[in-house]
This record gives C-alpha cells, structure tokens and sequence, in this order.
C-alpha cells in the first residue's frame, strides 16, 4: 500500500538504530472524518530532561505518501498522566511542531522530527503526573476509548458517535492568524455559517495576540491548530496569509507571496480535495490565480474576495443614501480590486424610447458616480473585510444561488484573452462559480477591464511559479 515503500523502509531503519525500545505494527487509523486506512505506526518513549529526566511515551502513524507526508503523531499517556495542552499539544495529545508544519522530503526525516519533538517537549512538559482518583478516571476513559478503536462497543454507541460526525457537513479552514484570518473566524462563527471552523496558525512560537484570546475564550465550533491536517475535508479554505519578508520591490512582495503559498495551496489541496479556495490574500487577482495554478482544482472552485466588499457598499449607498434602488438591484463593482476598479451594471433598466434612454443613462450614471465618491475614503478594515468572507462562505454552504462580484478567471469575458482572474458578478453555490453574469456592454467599462487583465498578466509572466 505504501507509493515509496523502499524510502520509508530505509527511514524507519534509522529511527530503529537511533531509538531501539520503539516497536512497529500495522493498526488501523481513524481520521477525522470518520473514514479508516491501514497504516504502519510505532510506539515508545523518548527522553526528556525537565528537571528531571522523562521517558515521554509517543505514538507516530506513518502516512501511505512517507516521506513525502509528514507523520500524524501522539502523546500515548498510561494511567496515571495526564494531557498538558500546550502550543505543541491539543487536548487529545495531538502533537503538532514547526517540523511538520515545515516538512519537506528529503531534508525532513523521522529522526528529525523526534529530536525537535525532544527540544520542544524539554522547554514545555507534555505530561503531568495524576492524583490516584484521577487516574482511575483516567484508566476508564483509555479503556471506553481502546474499546472504540477495537470496535467493541455496543451498536447503540456506534451510532451515536456515527450521528455526531455526520452532523457536522459544514467545517471551514482559515489560514493565517493575523488580524484579517481572525476577523474572518469572529465573522463566520458571528453569522453561524458553519458547524466547524479551523483557524490554522502557520506562524512560528508560541500563541499570541488575538489567536491566544481566541484559545482563552474558546468560542464553540473554533479550533485553532498548527497542522495542516486539521483542515482535512472542508468545505471552504479561507486564505489570509501574505509574507513579512523583507521584499524591496513591488513584484519582489508578489514572489515572496507566491513563494509561501507553494507550502500552503499543495497541503490543503490534498486534504481537502472537493473545497472551494476563498482567497483574501493581496494582491486578490494574483494570488487568486496563484492558487487556481497550485491547486490545479476547477476555476469554478477558486474565486477570490474581489470587490464583493465594495459591490455590497456601493449597493448600500444607492439605495440607502442616493435612493436609487431601483438602480442599486443591478450595480456592481467590477474589475480589479483599488483604484482600478470600475460600477458596472448587469441589466439594462432603460426605457425603449431612445431619447428616453440616453436620459436615463446620463442619470444613472451621474449617480454612479455620486456613489462611487462615496466609497472612497472608506478602506478595507480587518473586520469588514472579515464580514465580507462570512457573507461569501454562507452562499457558498448553504448553496443560495445569490450573485456576488469575486474574483474569477476573466478570459473570454469583454475580449479578455489572457488568464487572469478579475472581479466579475457571478452566482455561488456549493460548486463555487456556478455562473458568471452578463454585464451590460459598455466600452469604458470594457477599456477598463481589458486594461487591468494586461497589467495582471505582465505581472504574472514575470512570477516563478
């Protein structure tokens, strides 16, 4: 069953020679989405001085890819410890460090993994010692748990746990950490969009700022993880990350993106292979094409934020502030997302008179433009733009048919030759895209669009992907 059966023979060789108390067997693994593989494991103890000196018991399940795939790893406790949940261990004593976060073939071996399993555990003890009434709590709870993965419990129990997995359909991923990656979990969890919602924390150290309250007050349906596989089966990734690093130039800060996403999009293609990749990330239409490159998923499955912020806005004021609402049903912002981006409209509300017409088009567009002076000034704030993705995912989950104007892949829309994705009002559903709108034709908007998607694929020529 194992794709590289040599490499991983050749690998467990030497955790064998450098660690000789571990023992090896095939078991069978539970994921998290209920579904089982059999997978070889091996179990032991690893030394540890806190003060004193540990033998910290582990228990490592090595992937089918190994070594391309990095091990899923476990604290194994006896009776008499218990779990303490840290920046390197969950509840359940799912181990995640920077080693597997990182993991990359060859550079990345199991014996790597275990002396920075070592490191981290001497700076922060994963186990503590259990009171004798605890303990024996604690023995019951292993013994119902070796129960369940023997496959010994009653059918009644069964499917109760078979109920619960099942209800929970709609889990969405957020990566990043920063601002914006919270503010897009407060906003979905606020709306009730999803059942799960995994912030997944790629940087390094320990928690901080918003993701440490996050932990402290522990929000239902949230949880924060280091690991990509944590994200396995989503329905939507949402990804806010852009690079810190010290770029000089403007494509310099686009390579540097593009750079960072070869060790994001390959992860969650793998693991959640039916998802719709949500990008937050700047710039959208790059980093959006970017993704639909890395992922190789459908361009339907692919959409970036766009102008879905500024379309919902500039709705908002027409009819709210301008009293155009009957304009305002079939406005939208369109094209690429700052200074470019242009009101466009998808039907025509003129009257058949010609005369009439052109009346009724210098007027809409004077307050089109009213409207579009409005949005300036307004910026693109964490939280709204948060509110914004929250808004995107429960179309998307909830398969609501509604129009939005996101980023998708242009060509063949306004002569459009090249691939790049633009801002464009198109219906979601739980494909993604299921159908892009056709917009009204009108050449400035058309000049303007043509304009964008030749500066965008300049830019993109010029990437190593």
């Amino acid at each position: 069953q194992y794709k590289f059966r040599d490499l991983t023979i050749e690998e467990l060789k030497n955790v064998s020679k450098t660690y000789p108390n571990f023992t090896f067997s095939m078991n069978t693994y539970t994921f998290k989405d209920g579904s089982q593989k059999d997978l070889l494991n091996f179990s032991g103890t690893v030394p540890v001085k806190y003060g004193n000196s540990y033998n910290i018991p582990i228990q490592l399940w090595i992937l089918d890819s190994h070594p391309f795939a990095p091990p899923i790893c476990f604290l194994k406790p006896t009776a008499n410890m218990g779990i303490s949940v840290g920046k390197h261990v969950d509840a359940h004593g799912r181990i995640y460090l920077p080693y597997l976060q990182n993991w990359s073939h060859p550079k990345s071996t199991v014996t790597g993994l275990i002396k920075e399993m070592i490191a981290k555990f001497e700076e922060e003890l994963p186990l503590y010692s259990l009171s004798p009434s605890d303990a024996a709590r604690q023995s019951e709870l292993l013994s119902y748990i070796a129960k369940i993965t023997e496959g010994q419990t009653d059918m009644k129990s069964r499917s109760k746990i078979a109920d619960k997995n099942e209800g929970c359909f709609n889990k969405i991923t957020v990566i990043g950490a920063g601002d914006l990656g919270i503010a897009c979990v407060l906003a979905v969890a606020a709306k009730g969009v999803a059942d799960k919602v995994i912030l997944l924390d790629l940087s390094e150290g320990a928690s901080k700022g918003g993701t440490m309250d996050l932990e402290i007050f522990a929000l239902p349906n949230v949880d924060i993880s280091k690991d990509f596989s944590a994200s396995a089966d989503s329905k939507v990734v949402v990804l806010t990350v852009n690079s810190l690093g010290n770029a000089q130039t403007y494509l310099d800060v686009i390579q540097s993106n593009v750079d960072l996403f070869k060790g994001i999009i390959p992860a969650i293609s793998h693991y959640s292979q039916n998802a719709v990749i949500l990008v937050a990330s700047h710039p959208v239409e790059i980093m959006t094409y970017v993704s639909w490159k890395l992922s190789a998923f459908p361009k339907s499955r692919v959409i970036g934020v766009g102008a879905n912020l500024d379309s919902e806005r500039f709705q908002y004021i027409l009819t709210n502030l301008l009293k155009a609402e009957m304009l305002a049903k079939d406005a939208w912002v369109v094209g690429e997302q700052g200074e470019d981006k242009v009101p466009s409209w998808t039907s025509d509300n003129l009257v058949a008179d010609q005369m009439e017409g052109m009346a009724a088009c210098t007027s809409r567009e004077k307050v089109a433009n009213r409207a579009m002076e409005a949005l300036k000034g307004k910026g693109q704030r964490s939280w709204s733009v948060g509110l914004s993705v929250a808004d995107l995912t429960d179309s998307i989950l909830k398969d609501k048919r509604k129009v939005h104007s996101v980023s998708t892949l242009a060509k063949g829309c306004c002569s459009i030759n090249s691939e790049v994705f633009l801002s464009l009002p198109c219906i979601l559903g739980t494909s993604g895209v299921i159908e892009m709108v056709k917009l009204e034709e009108d050449p400035l908007v058309q000049e303007k669009l043509q304009s964008s998607a030749g500066s965008i694929h300049d830019l993109q020529q010029q990437l190593k992907l």
